[in-house]
């Protein structure tokens, strides 16, 4: 579990894959990482394989390279990294799983007082996990949704974040990683199992919205 306050920038060593799967090699984090332990790479966790002179490698299954951007990644690219949640952490950010639920694009990016205002293409089975004023993980950031209108939704980013995450080299078009809040999906889940599906109807009832 990991809680989508970024610690540590990393970048590409290496990056091999093919349609059955492949490896990618981050240079930077952590000197003390173990191997078999998980590290969330610009929001997908993974388990370290090796780690050897201040670089670590993961192996990327053909499903995590099918759900995710990590097959766009090159030698250089910026990496948004971030260990696990431990018990006596303080909890900044939102729960988030590392588990990829789909691929965005970002739409615009345009200033807007002192931060920018970031506005993304959903997969359209994303959109009713959006809620305005809820929260959502864009390679692995905890952000704020501003706004969400059909599968396109807004978020604001700081000038911090955009400084520590791999958002300094983002750009219009770039594709993003996209897990949106776990508590939602479950609720979801709860419901269609006790009544077959969901409505809003049935929401307003059980006191969910």
């Amino acid at each position: 579990m990991f809680t989508g306050i970024i610690e540590e920038m990393g970048r590409v060593e290496r990056i091999d894959h093919k349609g059955k799967g492949g490896r990618l090699t981050i240079y930077g984090g952590w000197k003390d990482l173990r191997r078999g332990e998980s590290i969330a790479v610009n929001g997908l966790c993974l388990t370290v394989v090796e780690n050897r002179k201040g670089s670590f490698t993961m192996d990327l299954t053909p499903e995590t390279l099918r759900r995710s951007t990590l097959g766009d990644l090159k030698p250089g690219d910026p990496v948004n990294l971030e260990r696990p949640l431990r018990p006596n952490d303080r909890f900044g950010g939102h729960f988030v799983t590392g588990h990829i639920d789909g691929v965005g694009t970002i739409e615009t990016l345009a200033p807007e007082g002192n931060s920018v205002r970031a506005v993304f293409s959903a997969p359209p089975s994303l959109s009713p996990y959006l809620v305005e004023k809820g929260s959502v993980a864009i390679d692995g950031i905890s952000l704020t949704v501003g706004s969400c209108e059909g599968e396109r939704f807004t978020v604001f980013l700081i000038s911090y974040t955009i400084e520590k995450t791999n958002f300094s080299r983002k750009k219009v078009g770039d594709r993003v990683n996209i897990e949106v809040d776990i508590l939602g999906k479950y609720i979801e889940s709860f419901l269609k199992r006790r009544t077959g599906e969901v409505t809003v109807d049935l929401l307003e009832k059980t006191g969910f919205i």
